[in-house]
């Protein structure tokens, strides 16, 4: 099973006020969720100015997770309150309201399905137009339960997802459930920084290419980086 070190291609700006939850691309644009209850945003940025095109709150009483793209729209979980939210991609304004059992923590789309996690060591897969469950799978690193999977990203069949608490990036077959490769994103702070910072999370495909931009909670920067054997 593959070792991948992170090789980074560019640094770019991240407001370090946000609690990052949700990371994805776009049509130029980065769509990025945020967490904590009265200061939940999911906002649209111009990759190539770093501009915010535009953004809006979630309730008070909300505390936002993770985000996807479906063609015009975006799906965006919170974390307790077991609702998922449907927005128009071009305004962000929220169209419906889905509700769901468990917590929501990350969210990716694959084309077909979308692909959530809740923390545990498990992905579940749900249909993107009801976001009703259609199916589940475990995930497994050598046999053993991959627990506390949080951001996921959805890129060329597999799913990549930051782990709760640590610098790891796992990449899962979602078919079989079992991780493909472990990416060491450790290191891309100053200690400085990283004491003023929260936890790695955020991952995002690059479209086009083999890249991808990662960031964490509270974080100064968002690094674009490629995975390369270690």
């Amino acid at each position: 099973m593959p070792h991948l070190r992170r090789v980074v291609v560019k640094v770019l700006p991240h407001d370090r006020t946000s609690f990052t939850q949700g990371l994805e691309i776009a049509d130029g644009l980065l769509y990025e969720g945020t967490g904590r209850r009265g200061e939940s945003v999911v906002r649209a940025i111009d990759l190539a100015t770093g501009k915010v095109r535009g953004e809006v709150r979630l309730p008070d009483d909300f505390f936002g997770e993770g985000i996807t793209v479906t063609g015009d729209r975006i799906w965006q979980l919170t974390w307790q309150e077991g609702v998922a939210i449907e927005r128009d991609r071009h305004t962000l304004r929220e169209l419906r309201r889905v509700r769901y059992s468990g917590e929501g923590w990350g969210l990716c789309f694959d084309g077909r399905r979308l692909v959530m996690s809740d923390g545990s060591d498990e992905l579940t897969f749900r249909d993107p137009r009801t976001f009703q469950p259609v199916g589940r799978v475990p995930v497994r690193l050598g046999g053993r339960p991959v627990e506390e999977l949080n951001e996921l990203e959805c890129v060329d069949g597999q799913v990549w997802a930051n782990v709760w608490g640590s610098t790891d990036i796992v990449r899962i077959d979602p078919a079989s459930g079992q991780v493909t490769a472990v990416a060491d994103a450790s290191g891309l702070l100053s200690e400085e920084e990283q004491a003023q910072a929260d936890v790695l999370n955020g991952i995002a495909a690059v479209p086009g290419t083999d890249e991808f931009l990662i960031t964490g909670k509270y974080w100064p920067w968002m690094f674009r980086v490629r995975f390369e054997p270690a």
